[in-house]
Formats: C-alpha cells, structure tokens, sequence
C-alpha cells in the first residue's frame, strides 16, 4: 500500500518585514517587525501535509550554514522524512525576502540559492520512492529539468501528481500538463500559463477549462478572498473563500496544497478535500509567517466545528 507523500521543492529562510505600503522605486520607507521564518514553497507544502497528520518525505537540497542547519532541525521537528535531502556545500541555502503591507498582502523576492542544486541526478535516484509513493507534489522553486523528470517518473509509475505552479513559467512543455492529476494555482499563474485575464470567477472558470483541456486531470484555480474554482471528473463549481482578518497571506497557498495532497491521500472525494483545504488556508492567513501559520489537522476541525456552530 502506498502510504507516504513525497514533495519535491525549494526550501527557504523567510526574512520578513512589515511595511506601511509596498515601496515606489527609489523609495525609502521605514518597516518595522523583523522576523526570520522558515519557508519556501516545497518546505511549506511538506510541513502543510506532515500537520494533517500524512507521513511525508522531502526532495531538496539546503546550504552547510546556519540557515540550513535550522532549516533541516524544523523540518525533522515536524517529524518529516529528510533521508532524501541534500547539503550543498557550494551555494547558501535559499532566502525569501517578505515585504508585508497593512493589508496583510505580501510581495516577496527570492534567491535560490541551494535549491538550485536540486538534480535531475537527485530525482533519479529517488525513483522507488516516488514510485511508492501516494502522491508527489511539485513546485517551481526548484529547476525545472528537475521538476519535469519527477513528474514523468511517477506519471510512469501510475504515481498522482499534484503541481503548483508556481513562480508561473512557460518554459513547461505542453505535454507535462497531460500528465500532471491535480494542477493548483492562484489567477497569476492562470494568465501567465493561458495568456488570458482572470479577474472573477467568471473568467476564473474559462482559465480553469482551457488548462483541462491542455490535459490536467483536476484543475483549481484559488482566488484568494474570492474563494476557488474547480474543475474536474467533468464538473465546474466556484467554493467560496471564507471571511477572516488577514494578518499576512505568505504560505496560504502552500497551506491549501498541502492539506488537499494531505486529504486526498486519505481517500477523501476532490469536493471535500478542496472544502477543507479552504478552511486550512483561511486559518493561516491570520497568523504571521509561513510555516508557523500552517494549521494542524486538529486546529482545522476545531475551526470547521466553531463555523458550524
């Protein structure tokens, strides 16, 4: 049976700063609330699944400096499989640089670092556990070589593929879509990839369709405040986002991946796994930073049963 995740992805240090608004070019402005945070995407996403309670291994590779060495002490905190990730000796591991406005929006710069190092020669060498795997989970923090090898060795060994996206490039070759089963990305991505506006859940359903046409199984497309848009098995719904006091929005994304790869794996149908992805992103964008505003399984049922009542 297969039982674990495998998560293929960047592993970052968030710098982050608070600022009143985003900075003008050539604008100085003063911020306040420094914090260093663990993050980046593919780390985000693993510790978002290992939180729902699914056992998890990790693909990626980190520096031999202080940033790494916290960054792999976190990740076995969360009780992560980290047999599969590297020390590059060469780079520093990988940063985010976080500016957050009053809103609780975020603009975010990012240096590889270490995650470039992230090999096609690495994947290869994890083929039998991504073949054993339930799912594999891919992001565009890492190379893309690398991303596209991973995702045709567990299309080849009938492993579900789960890719976000993101940053959004079009260097992805048409036929990766085909074999990707759930393709989750926010509105920016949607255009970037389909070259067409999404500004509502209108033209969010029409980006939706022409990336199942372009052969992802299960296409959602979030759109932050404005909830989701799914389409799969021949089906087309909008779920609506829930209404909380953002505080900051870095990893709810990563969360929503994470938790559906999560629920998914338990056997749980696309609609319901969406419905409490929904719930779990909601609860991390009102706590600061990424992976400390990632929900447990218990936090998120509490948080549903508090809805209900």
């Amino acid at each position: 049976m297969k039982k674990h995740l495998v998560v293929v992805g960047s592993i970052n240090m968030d710098l982050v700063v608070r600022t009143p608004r985003m900075p003008l070019p050539g604008e100085t402005l003063l911020g306040s609330d420094f914090h260093t945070i663990p993050g980046g995407k593919g780390a985000n996403q693993t510790v978002a699944v290992a939180r729902q309670g699914a056992a998890v291994k990790m693909i990626g590779c980190v520096g031999n400096d202080d940033f790494g060495q916290a960054q792999w002490r976190c990740l076995n905190a969360e009780g992560i499989d980290l047999s599969l990730l590297q020390v590059d000796a060469q780079q520093a591991t990988g940063i985010a640089v976080i500016m957050i406005d009053q809103n609780g929006q975020n603009s975010i710069i990012v240096s590889p670092g270490a995650n470039s190092a992230v090999s096609v020669a690495q994947i290869n060498a994890a083929k039998e556990t991504i073949a054993q795997a339930a799912m594999l989970i891919c992001q565009l923090e890492v190379p893309i070589e690398s991303v596209i090898q991973a995702i045709e060795l567990a299309h080849h060994c009938q492993t579900p593929t789960l890719l976000n996206p993101a940053p959004a490039s079009r260097e992805l070759p048409p036929a990766l879509f085909e074999k990707v089963t759930y393709l989750i990305l926010n509105e920016t991505e949607a255009e970037i990839l389909t070259g067409e506006s999404v500004s509502d859940v209108m033209s969010a359903k029409t980006a939706a369709m022409r990336l199942r046409d372009a052969g992802a199984q299960t296409v959602i497309l979030t759109l932050g405040a404005h909830g989701a848009v799914v389409a799969y098995d021949g089906e087309l719904y909008h779920e609506p986002a829930l209404s909380v006091k953002a505080v900051d929005t870095t990893a709810a994304g990563d969360t929503f991946v994470g938790c559906f790869a999560a629920a998914i794996s338990e056997g749980l149908a696309v609609p319901d796994a969406v419905r409490l992805a929904t719930h779990a992103s909601a609860i991390s964008v009102t706590k600061l930073g990424a992976q400390p505003s990632i929900p447990t399984r218990q936090e998120v049922e509490q948080f549903i049963a508090q809805r209900r009542d």
